[in-house]
Protein backbone atom coordinates (compact mmCIF):
# COMPACT_ATOMS: atom_id res chain seq x y z
CA UNK A 1 0.00 0.00 0.00
CA UNK A 2 1.64 3.54 -0.59
CA UNK A 3 1.39 6.13 2.18
CA UNK A 4 1.66 9.84 1.87
CA UNK A 5 3.93 10.46 4.43
CA UNK A 6 6.81 12.35 6.02
CA UNK A 7 10.57 11.78 5.40
CA UNK A 8 13.00 13.60 7.63
CA UNK A 9 15.82 15.89 6.52
CA UNK A 10 18.11 18.46 8.58
CA UNK A 11 20.80 18.10 11.41
CA UNK A 12 19.70 18.16 14.74
CA UNK A 13 17.03 20.72 16.18
CA UNK A 14 17.14 22.04 12.49
CA UNK A 15 14.73 19.18 10.79
CA UNK A 16 12.59 19.94 7.96
CA UNK A 17 10.43 17.32 6.34
CA UNK A 18 9.23 16.18 2.84
CA UNK A 19 5.73 15.17 1.79
CA UNK A 20 6.49 11.68 0.10
CA UNK A 21 4.76 8.86 -1.37
CA UNK A 22 6.52 5.59 -0.45
CA UNK A 23 5.41 2.04 0.22
CA UNK A 24 4.39 1.24 3.54
CA UNK A 25 6.61 -0.67 4.43
CA UNK A 26 9.76 1.05 3.50
CA UNK A 27 11.64 2.79 6.57
CA UNK A 28 10.93 6.39 7.06
CA UNK A 29 14.20 7.74 5.58
CA UNK A 30 13.97 4.91 2.81
CA UNK A 31 13.12 5.80 -0.84
CA UNK A 32 10.66 7.60 -2.09
CA UNK A 33 8.50 6.78 -4.85
CA UNK A 34 7.41 10.29 -5.35
CA UNK A 35 7.90 13.50 -3.96
CA UNK A 36 4.74 15.89 -3.25
CA UNK A 37 6.03 18.87 -0.89
CA UNK A 38 7.94 20.09 2.46
CA UNK A 39 6.99 20.96 5.41
CA UNK A 40 9.07 22.97 8.04
CA UNK A 41 7.50 23.03 11.80
CA UNK A 42 9.58 25.17 13.14
CA UNK A 43 8.51 28.17 11.01
CA UNK A 44 4.84 26.17 10.12
CA UNK A 45 5.80 26.87 6.35
CA UNK A 46 4.52 24.34 3.76
CA UNK A 47 4.76 24.26 0.35
CA UNK A 48 2.86 21.44 -1.78
CA UNK A 49 2.46 20.00 -5.41
CA UNK A 50 -1.81 20.04 -5.05
CA UNK A 51 -1.96 18.28 -8.46
CA UNK A 52 0.34 15.26 -7.15
CA UNK A 53 -1.04 15.52 -4.46
CA UNK A 54 -4.60 14.84 -5.37
CA UNK A 55 -3.27 12.01 -8.25
CA UNK A 56 -1.98 10.35 -5.17
CA UNK A 57 -4.78 10.44 -3.39
CA UNK A 58 -7.13 9.36 -6.27
CA UNK A 59 -5.40 6.46 -6.99
CA UNK A 60 -5.88 4.95 -3.21
CA UNK A 61 -2.66 6.29 -1.20
CA UNK A 62 -3.73 7.08 2.60
CA UNK A 63 -1.95 10.10 4.33
CA UNK A 64 -0.94 9.28 7.92
CA UNK A 65 -2.46 11.36 10.35
CA UNK A 66 -0.09 14.34 10.50
CA UNK A 67 0.08 14.78 6.59
CA UNK A 68 -3.94 14.70 6.95
CA UNK A 69 -3.69 17.69 9.53
CA UNK A 70 -0.73 19.29 6.84
CA UNK A 71 -3.49 18.96 3.94
CA UNK A 72 -6.48 19.69 5.41
CA UNK A 73 -5.14 23.06 7.20
CA UNK A 74 -4.04 23.61 2.83
CA UNK A 75 -7.89 23.11 2.29
CA UNK A 76 -6.97 20.07 0.03
CA UNK A 77 -8.59 17.42 2.46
Amino acid sequence: MVKLRLKRYGRKGQVTYRIVAMNNLSRRDGKAIEELGFYNPRTNESSLNIASIKRRIEQGAQPTSTVRYILAKANIL
